[in-house]
Order: structure tokens, then sequence, then C-alpha cells
């Protein structure tokens, strides 16, 4: 997985368009509708910046973000977060030192894991961590959102002397994207540095995302399209699973 350094410093500017209260209360309204018993302990996993993580916990969970990336954790820790213990691990080597009530992963952090050997690891890292009745939630962009709208697209965000051209190339032996990134900061000097970044995400079609889960010991309780209740479709571009450990 990419190391996500120098993309560290400028990741919140470049995703100041995503819902964060939003998404922080439907996932509190999922863990609402479908936990059991008290539900304090929760986890992050692939937390980043901790946008989402301390607006989680301002909901009254007790917190641990969990994140491979240091430079992310970095961000995350000079912000207020209060209620939040940061820890530096990657996703399929959780280790919580006890067992939570709910682990989440969002923003597609599940896409962006290396394969999906990753992938199992971690739902099976999620189990170790759960105690029994506990809920993973996390969301996941879909091969469709990969191949028909991500695909070979160009985007270019110049905010607040940070200027980012983001290029996406789809691999169809994978349903891979490969994420290249150029990015130009503006330093005190008005002189603007430049740093290449890549990295990439891999999607699955939701079935084989359900027998990942059931092959670690989870039973699914709900797909949905994302920040609905809708039923996914097959030109659903993202979704949300969640379920128990059994």
């Amino acid at each position: 997985m990419a190391g996500y350094g120098f993309f560290a410093r400028v990741y919140d500017q470049l995703t100041e368009n995503v819902p964060y209260d939003r998404i922080a209360d439907y996932y509190d309204a999922k863990i609402k509708k479908f936990g059991e018993g008290e539900v304090n302990f929760l986890a992050d996993a692939g937390c980043g910046t901790g946008n989402l993580t301390a607006r989680m916990a301002a909901k009254g969970y007790d917190v641990i973000g969990a994140d491979a990336s240091p430079d992310m954790l970095s961000q995350a820790m000079n912000k207020p977060h209060d209620g939040v213990q940061y820890i530096c691990q990657p996703m399929p080597e959780l280790d919580l030192y006890g067992e939570a009530d709910v682990i989440i992963s969002t923003l597609d952090s599940v896409n962006h894991l290396d394969s999906r050997a990753d992938i199992e690891k971690f739902f099976r890292a999620a189990a170790l961590n759960l105690r029994k009745g506990g809920l993973l939630l996390f969301d996941v962009n879909t091969i469709y959102k990969h191949e028909m709208i991500l695909a070979d697209q160009v985007f270019v965000y110049d905010i607040d002397g940070v200027y980012c051209v983001w290029q996406n190339d789809f691999s169809p032996t994978d349903n891979g994207i490969d994420i290249s990134l150029d990015i130009f900061v503006e330093g005190d000097d008005g002189l603007y540095e430049r740093v290449e970044e890549s990295f990439r995400e891999i999607a699955f079609a939701q079935e084989e995302f359900v027998q990942m889960l059931e092959n670690a010991g989870f039973d699914v309780l709900e797909v949905r399209e994302y920040l609905t209740d809708r039923e996914p479709t097959d030109k659903s571009d993202k979704l949300m699973f969640c379920a128990r450990k059994q």
C-alpha cells in the first residue's frame, strides 16, 4: 500500500467537498439499527487524517483510529481529537488489544488495499478484534464506478495554493484504477514545489465481498447503495456493507 506521504499534506484541501457530517450520521444510524447491547468502543480502520474519526467520537463513541500512514496520522493528531486514540497499523494487521463493539472503514479504504488476499486478511483481523455480535461496516467503490465513471479520467484541482492533476487509468484485468498525482504546493516564497505520487484501487463484485465476509466469520446483514437505503443495482457506484461477527 502507498505511504501517501506528500498527499497527506494536501488531502484535506483536495477532499473539502466530502460530506463528513452526513457520512458520520449515516454510519451512526446503521450502528443504532444493527447494534446489539451496549455499543461504546468503535475503531476506524484506514482513518486517514481523522475527519470522520473525530466526528464519530463527538457522537459519544470511544474511538481508536488506525492507519498505515504516519503522515496521515500526523495530520489527524494536529487537529482536535478528544476521545480518539490513534495507532499506526495497516488494516490487514489490525490489532486493537481488546474487543471492539464496531469497526468501520470509510471512504473506500478497503478498495485501497493491495489485493484480494489483503482484503480477506483485513476481514479476518476485524473478526478477531470484534466481540461476538460486533459490527463491521464499510463502503467500497464498485466495478461499475471504476470502469464507467473513473476510468481514464483526468481531474484538475486548483485551490488555495495547491494545484493537482489527478489521472486515472483503468486496468480490466483486475478492475483496478491506477491513480497518478502531480501535486504543486505553493511555498512561503511564492514558488511551487512539485511532487509525483501514485496509488491504486481495486474492486470486486458484491457477491465476492459477501463470500469474503462469510469466510471470515461474518453474517452480512445489509448491502445498500451508499448513503441511501436503496437496494444496489448493476449501475450503483458505491456500496455500504453491514456485517455482524458470528
